[in-house]
């Protein structure tokens, strides 16, 4: 084998070795993140209820969530049923379509989402503030690449 593929090999297995390192510090920090909205929400509950924050006021289907998510629907609504016990999402009706009921944060469940995302911004931007303008673009674009690539 040529030293450039050996290297090239060495290369994408460390590569590798620390997206499989940052995925689970992910979703060990998706629980901790969930836990600041409300004690008794899980990892599975803080993606959810991200999405459904995207759809800010106006809210966002169930079958849009699942999707974006990769999510099937069933686990999708034990997820909304678990969000709506604790107060932080309700179903609403969809202006467009008198059958469709659509997903929003409740008062509480906004005010809270929104305190964890401030605390979560502060810290992140406490690590990145520490890095290059150079370095920030780079890891930017490249990251956006990957996610293109991966989509």
């Amino acid at each position: 084998m040529s030293t450039t593929v050996e290297h090239s090999e060495e290369l994408v297995a460390a590569i590798e070795l620390e997206l499989s390192a940052l995925f689970r510090r992910s979703r060990s920090a998706s629980l901790r993140l969930a836990r600041r909205v409300h004690p008794e929400m899980d990892a599975a509950g803080y993606a959810l209820i991200s999405q459904i924050e995207l759809g800010a006021g106006t809210g966002v289907r169930a079958s849009d969530v699942a999707h974006v998510l990769g999510l099937d629907k069933s686990t999708v609504s034990r997820g909304i049923t678990q969000l709506e016990n604790l107060g932080l999402i309700e179903r609403i009706g969809d202006p467009d379509d008198g059958r469709a009921r659509l997903l929003r944060l409740t008062t509480s469940g906004a005010e809270r989402y929104e305190a964890m995302r401030t605390q979560r911004q502060t810290e992140f931007r406490a690590i990145l503030d520490r890095w290059n303008p150079t370095d920030l673009a780079d890891l930017g674009r490249l990251l956006g690449r990957l996610n293109t690539d991966l989509g």
